[in-house]
């Protein structure tokens, strides 16, 4: 694992790289605080993100620029970073058969529900990223506040399950 010096890099999974990958990569490179260096992608990115995930960053002050849907075969790359975690953040990604990440990255399922697929009015679409936003928030301040640098890789994918299956409660907003 790498030193406090240099950050942990993370890649977030989801199918579509559009919405609930993309909040996570936000949150973590916010919420980290220089901890970690957050990246996403998709095994089937939808080539657009979400324009109301990145409404609601936006309206949390959290920096939008650079955030794009993209393929994970960019990070399976030669020349792609060396990711320390993989993290799933939808099932349908979890169950898929992913690229060989170089390095030995250790991986988790967090698993939320995808707003983008919900019906209704904006509100409850917005109120549905909101959710989503709060869950992810949660998860990555448990696993942000984890002595990371002193816990070797199977002490940290026992954590990162942890995290993962213990239920959140998504009914507030977070920052």
């Amino acid at each position: 694992m790498p030193s406090p010096a240099h950050p942990f890099n993370v890649l977030i999974l989801c199918t579509g790289n559009s919405a609930r990958s993309i909040l996570a990569e936000a949150l973590f490179n916010h919420l980290g605080a220089g901890k970690f260096q957050a990246y996403s992608a998709g095994s089937h990115p939808a080539g657009q993100v979400q324009p109301l995930a990145l409404e609601l960053l936006k309206s949390l002050g959290l920096p939008v620029d650079g955030l794009r849907s993209k393929s994970w075969d960019e990070f399976a790359a030669a020349d792609a970073p060396v990711m320390d975690f993989i993290i799933t953040v939808c099932d349908n990604a979890a169950g898929e058969v992913c690229p060989h990440w170089p390095g030995t990255p250790v991986s988790a399922h967090w698993g939320f529900p995808d707003p983008a697929a919900v019906q209704g009015s904006t509100d409850q679409q917005r109120t549905a990223y909101a959710h989503v936003l709060h869950g992810l928030s949660n998860r990555i301040r448990q696993f942000a506040s984890l002595p990371l640098e002193s816990l070797d890789a199977l002490a940290i994918k026992h954590e990162m399950d942890r995290i993962g299956s213990t239920p959140v409660d998504t009914t507030e907003h977070a920052q």
